[in-house]
Protein backbone atom coordinates (compact mmCIF):
# COMPACT_ATOMS: atom_id res chain seq x y z
CA UNK A 1 0.00 0.00 0.00
CA UNK A 2 1.24 3.42 -0.95
CA UNK A 3 -0.06 7.24 0.59
CA UNK A 4 0.98 10.53 -0.44
CA UNK A 5 0.85 13.24 2.67
CA UNK A 6 1.16 17.32 2.14
CA UNK A 7 3.64 18.77 4.16
CA UNK A 8 4.82 22.57 3.50
CA UNK A 9 8.64 22.89 2.58
CA UNK A 10 9.47 23.45 6.08
CA UNK A 11 8.10 20.45 6.94
CA UNK A 12 9.92 18.30 4.59
CA UNK A 13 13.04 19.71 4.98
CA UNK A 14 12.77 18.68 8.61
CA UNK A 15 11.68 15.27 7.49
CA UNK A 16 14.75 14.65 4.82
CA UNK A 17 16.91 16.02 7.61
CA UNK A 18 15.85 13.65 10.28
CA UNK A 19 16.04 10.75 7.23
CA UNK A 20 19.27 11.02 6.08
CA UNK A 21 20.79 11.65 9.85
CA UNK A 22 19.02 8.34 10.39
CA UNK A 23 20.42 6.95 7.18
CA UNK A 24 17.22 6.17 5.98
CA UNK A 25 14.74 6.90 3.18
CA UNK A 26 11.96 9.62 3.66
CA UNK A 27 9.29 6.63 3.23
CA UNK A 28 11.63 4.48 5.78
CA UNK A 29 11.58 7.46 7.85
CA UNK A 30 7.82 7.74 7.99
CA UNK A 31 7.03 4.22 8.75
CA UNK A 32 9.85 3.98 11.88
CA UNK A 33 8.39 6.84 13.08
CA UNK A 34 4.70 5.77 12.66
CA UNK A 35 5.55 2.31 14.19
CA UNK A 36 7.22 3.66 16.99
CA UNK A 37 4.36 5.79 17.87
CA UNK A 38 2.09 3.11 17.53
CA UNK A 39 3.88 0.50 19.82
CA UNK A 40 4.84 3.43 22.53
CA UNK A 41 0.75 4.44 22.63
CA UNK A 42 0.04 0.53 22.77
CA UNK A 43 2.74 0.15 25.98
CA UNK A 44 0.70 3.11 27.84
CA UNK A 45 -2.14 1.77 27.31
CA UNK A 46 -1.65 -1.85 28.21
CA UNK A 47 0.05 -0.23 31.62
CA UNK A 48 -2.36 1.84 32.53
CA UNK A 49 -4.87 -1.15 32.39
CA UNK A 50 -2.49 -3.20 34.29
CA UNK A 51 -2.06 -0.41 36.88
CA UNK A 52 -5.98 -0.03 36.97
CA UNK A 53 -6.02 -3.27 37.47
CA UNK A 54 -3.40 -3.39 40.60
CA UNK A 55 -5.30 -0.01 42.49
CA UNK A 56 -8.77 -2.02 41.97
CA UNK A 57 -7.09 -5.24 43.80
CA UNK A 58 -6.83 -2.74 46.74
CA UNK A 59 -2.78 -4.71 46.84
CA UNK A 60 -0.05 -2.29 48.43
CA UNK A 61 3.43 -1.95 47.91
CA UNK A 62 6.05 -2.37 49.81
CA UNK A 63 10.13 -1.36 50.05
CA UNK A 64 11.98 -2.90 47.71
CA UNK A 65 14.27 -4.16 51.28
CA UNK A 66 11.26 -5.92 52.38
CA UNK A 67 11.46 -8.60 49.69
CA UNK A 68 15.17 -8.51 49.31
CA UNK A 69 14.89 -9.56 53.27
CA UNK A 70 12.15 -12.31 52.86
CA UNK A 71 14.81 -13.41 49.44
CA UNK A 72 17.52 -13.72 51.63
CA UNK A 73 19.26 -11.56 49.48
Amino acid sequence: MSFSIRMTDEERKLADSYAKLHSLSLAEAFKKALFERIEDEYDVTVYQEAYDDYVKSGKKSRPIEELWKELDI
